[in-house]
């Protein structure tokens, strides 16, 4: 298998550091003692990330060299368009940080507004694209407006940019998992069959005779239509030679909760994934377990949360993933403990399982390790799977990770109501 490139764009080691003498003057309008410090991280193409800052009071002081606020994973695509230049830009596009003091929002009813600080930039450059490690910033840089008629210097951010190969393994199933389809690696316009997947599921009687009539379609095990209970779902996943190396199947059926006609949180549904057992031929080793239900709201999404079965951690499950779905839309899900950390610290309502679990996590593995793109409920998904090469040392762990893939989709469908209504269209139809 060969893999496709990527780089990784990191920044980490975010400190801010404002001379005494302009935390008293009273001119500054910046009042860092008593206000939190963010910043916004931005990058053409790229969604906005924002993180918070810590106050360095000791000039001595450096913060963890280690530490990582943010991420952005480049293909060779992004960074073309991000060497060309724009519409609006006569430049190569830039990686900018702007640093505040402050939140947004209102206090007492009256509105409140964030002070910038200061913007740090860097210019995107053709280095970028070389393929190997490189440090592009690492230090304090001055970012505030100093104080030219009393000679005080402005605030100082300490900053590491970092640039690290992290080529990838792209995947994608070329049908609807319940067809039992081919999985493929791509590699530019090429496609090289890897897998095969084998969808079944228990046999479960009609319980409508005109189910068809109902949903529209010849296949009624599509929709589900009035069942009270999805279970018995399996796929296989088979390498070229035939033999099963990975699969997923339910253990917890997804069943509406009291009193609605949804999988709920209180009772989620689970799959099981396993792998085979090399000490017991003929026998499956647990790996991990994926749990989904459905969140009721304006937009309705999926909730998938993924637990390593890992002896070593203490109750044997280490929480490796939560993320929620659009049901409409679809989505991504992801395992990237980066990101992940990140998005649990800034949610304003934490998971009961959480912050505690990732920050755990983060001694285990760090950075991004997998992501399965779907489509929403209805819709003909056909999951595009990206592997980090370093997490995958045989065919068979990328296997691991396709009947993980193919759980995450059919979630999306045994997630959806139960109770549906009698489409006119199809009627006619027949």
């Amino acid at each position: 298998m060969d893999p496709q490139a990527f780089i990784r764009l990191s920044i980490g080691s975010l400190g801010l550091r404002i001379p005494g003498a302009a935390l008293n003057s009273v001119n500054s309008g910046i009042h860092v003692v008593s206000s939190p410090c963010s910043c916004e991280i931005r990058l053409r193409g790229f969604p906005m990330q924002t993180t918070p800052v810590p106050l360095v009071t000791s000039p001595e002081a450096t913060p963890d060299s280690h530490s990582i606020a943010s991420s952005f994973y480049l293909d060779k695509s992004d960074l073309k368009a991000l060497l060309a230049p724009g519409c609006f830009y006569s430049t190569h596009a830039c990686l900018e940080i702007a640093v505040f003091s402050g939140r947004k929002g209102s206090h007492c009813g009256v509105g409140t507004k964030r002070q910038q600080i200061g913007t740090f930039k860097l210019e995107v450059s053709p280095e970028w694209g070389d393929g190997r490690p490189v440090i592009l910033y690492n230090g304090w840089i001055g970012i505030g407006k100093s104080k030219q008629e009393s000679g005080r210097p402005g605030a100082e951010l300490h900053l590491r940019v970092k640039l690290d190969p992290d080529p990838r393994y792209v995947f994608q199933f070329e049908d609807v998992t319940k067809l039992s389809p081919q999985i493929v690696q791509l590699q530019g316009s090429i496609k090289q069959p890897i897998f095969s997947c084998k969808f079944s599921r228990e046999r479960v009687p009609q319980v409508d005779p005109l189910s068809t009539y109902w949903s529209g379609s010849a296949d009624s095990s599509g929709l589900e239509i009035e069942r009270r209970e999805r279970k018995g779902w399996k796929v296989k996943i088979h390498d070229l030679s035939g033999s099963a190396v990975a699969a997923a199947f339910i253990t917890t059926p997804f069943v509406p909760s009291t009193g609605c006609d949804w999988v709920a949180r209180s009772n989620p549904g689970a799959w099981l994934i396993v792998r085979p057992d090399v000490c017991r031929p003929e026998s499956w080793q647990p790996w991990g377990k994926l749990e989904a239900w459905r969140e009721r709201g304006i937009r309705d999404s999926v909730c998938c949360r993924f637990h390593l079965l890992s002896e070593g951690h203490e109750g044997g499950e280490l929480l490796m993933s939560e993320i929620y779905i659009n049901s409409e839309k679809g989505g991504e899900f992801f395992i990237d403990t980066d990101r992940q950390m990140r998005e649990a610290a800034a949610s304003p309502i934490p998971s009961p399982q959480s912050s505690g679990d990732f920050a755990a996590l983060s001694l285990v593995v760090g950075g991004f390790v997998m992501s399965c793109r779907v489509q929403g409920e209805g819709k003909s998904s056909k999951p595009l799977v990206q592997l980090a090469m370093r997490h995958v040392t045989c065919v068979e762990d990328a296997a691991i990770f396709m009947a993980l893939a193919a759980a995450v989709n059919l979630s999306i469908e045994a997630c959806r109501p139960f109770r549906r209504r009698i489409k006119r269209s199809s009627r006619h139809s027949l």
